[in-house]
C-alpha cells in the first residue's frame, strides 16, 4: 500500500507542472517534451509493467487513483499515461528476451490504436503485417507500437481459434517502421495525440507477438496480470471522467463565493438552489469513485486468491466503470451550467474541462450500451466479452 500510496503524491506533486504547459498541450496536440521528460521521470509511464522489467506493477486501485489526480489537472495526460500503461500490460504475455529489449531502456513507450485492423500473413519465423490503426494515443511519445491483427495463414486462410472465433494477436515493431498520418484535429483530448500509423508487408517476428489478455499466454504471476488490459481501460478511463468533473466541482466552489447573478442580490454561495445541487453533485461523485475502488479493492484481493477473473467479476468492473464514466459526465455538465455565463469564456477552468469531458465519454469506453451487456448477464443471458 506504501508505494500505492507514493504514486498518487507523485501526481499530485506533478500538479503544477502538468498546469504549467496546459497551452502548450492544447496548441501542440501532444505531450510538450519536458512535460514526457518529467513523467518518465517519475516512474507514470511504467505504472502497469511488471516490477521483473523495472515497472512499477501497480494494483488496480492505484492506478485508477493516478488517473484521477492527473484528469483534475489535465485529462489529455491522463489519458496517456492511461492508454500506454494498459499496452505496457502486454509485457506479462511476451517472451523475457523479446520484452526485456522492448521494456528495457527506461524510457520504452508501448501504444497502438483501435483493432482488430489488417492483416498479419504467417511466414517462417514470424508475420508480414500490413495495414492502418487509428486512434493511437500517446503514440507521440512511444519508442514501440503494437497493432492488433487477425492471423492469415501462408495458404490465405483466415486462422481460427479452438471455438472458432478468428485468431488475433498483437504484433510490436519500432515505431520507426511505422507511417504515422497527423489527423487528430478534434473537440477534446487534444493533447492525446491520437494519430493514425501504417505499415505495409512489415516483417514481425512471433516473439514480437502475443494474444492479448490470453491466459494461456501469460508469463506473470502477479494478481495485476490477471485483470484484462480492458478492465484497466475501462475503469481507469471512468476515474478521467471523475477528476474533470471534481475539478469542474472545485472551480465552482471558488466561482460561488464571489458571483452574484445578474438580477440577484446575493451571491451563488447563498442560494438554497445552489447549495442542494452542490451537495447533491458532490455525493454523486464520491459515491461514484467509491463504487469503482471497493470493486477494484474486492476483486483484487479475489484474484490474489484464485489467480484469475471470472466473467462475473470483469462485468462487475464493467458495470462499475460505466456507471463512473456517466456520472462523471452528468455532474460536470451540472456544474458547468451552475457556472453560467463564466463558463462560455476560453483560458478558465470550465470550456477544456468541458471538451474533454464529452470526449471522454464518446470514446469506447465511455458508451452507455455497455450497461446493456451488464443487463444482459444479469438476467442469465451471454454478455458480448469482447468489451468486458
Amino acid at each position: 500500500m506504501s508505494g500505492a500510496t507514493d504514486y498518487v503524491e507523485r501526481a499530485r506533486a506533478l500538479a503544477p507542472t502538468i498546469a504549467s504547459f496546459a497551452d502548450r498541450i492544447e496548441a501542440e496536440r501532444r505531450l510538450p517534451a519536458p512535460l514526457a521528460d518529467a513523467l518518465h521521470e517519475a516512474g507514470l509511464f511504467r505504472m502497469l509493467l511488471p516490477r521483473s522489467l523495472g515497472g512499477a506493477e501497480l494494483d488496480p486501485p492505484a492506478f485508477v487513483q493516478v488517473m484521477e489526480e492527473i484528469a483534475k489537472v489535465d485529462a489529455s495526460t491522463a489519458w496517456v499515461l492511461g492508454q500506454t500503461a494498459g499496452c505496457s500490460m502486454i509485457a506479462a504475455y511476451l517472451p523475457r528476451e523479446a520484452a526485456a529489449r522492448i521494456f528495457g531502456p527506461p524510457r520504452a513507450v508501448l501504444a497502438w490504436g483501435a483493432g482488430p485492423q489488417g492483416r498479419a500473413v504467417a511466414v517462417d519465423g514470424g508475420y508480414r503485417l500490413t495495414g492502418s490503426w487509428s486512434f493511437a494515443s500517446g503514440i507521440h511519445e512511444a519508442t514501440w507500437v503494437g497493432a492488433h491483427a487477425p492471423i492469415i495463414d501462408a495458404d490465405g486462410t483466415p486462422r481460427r481459434r479452438a471455438d472458432g472465433v478468428p485468431a488475433v494477436r498483437t504484433l510490436l515493431f519500432p515505431i520507426e517502421a511505422a507511417t504515422l498520418t497527423d489527423v487528430w484535429n478534434v473537440m477534446g483530448l487534444r493533447g492525446t495525440g491520437s494519430d493514425t500509423y501504417a505499415v505495409d508487408d512489415l516483417f514481425v517476428p512471433r516473439a514480437h507477438t502475443a494474444a492479448r489478455d490470453d491466459e494461456t499466454e501469460r508469463r506473470e504471476a502477479g494478481p495485476l496480470y490477471c485483470f484484462p488490459s480492458g478492465s484497466l481501460y475501462a475503469s481507469g478511463f471512468a476515474c478521467v471522467s471523475l477528476g474533470i468533473a471534481r475539478s469542474l466541482l472545485d472551480a465552482f466552489l471558488t466561482l460561488a463565493n464571489e458571483k452574484t447573478p445578474r438580477g440577484y442580490k446575493r451571491t451563488l454561495r447563498e442560494s438554497a438552489v445552489t447549495q442542494s445541487m452542490l451537495a447533491q453533485a458532490d455525493a454523486r461523485l464520491h459515491a461514484a469513485r467509491a463504487y469503482v475502488l471497493g470493486t477494484l479493492r474486492d476483486i483484487l484481493a479475489e484474484a490474489g486468491r484464485t489467480g484469475t477473473l471470472t466473467l462475473g467479476q470483469r462485468v462487475r468492473i464493467r458495470q462499475a466503470a460505466s456507471h463512473a464514466s456517466r456520472e462523471g459526465r452528468e455532474v460536470g455538465t451540472l456544474i458547468y451550467h451552475a457556472a453560467g455565463a463564466h463558463a462560455i469564456f476560453a483560458g478558465g477552468p470550465w470550456e477544456r474541462r468541458m471538451r474533454d469531458l464529452h470526449s471522454v465519454s464518446q470514446q469506447v469506453q465511455g458508451r452507455d450500451d455497455h450497461f446493456e451487456n451488464v443487463g444482459r448477464f444479469l438476467l442469465g443471458l451471454d454478455p458480448d466479452a469482447t468489451f468486458l
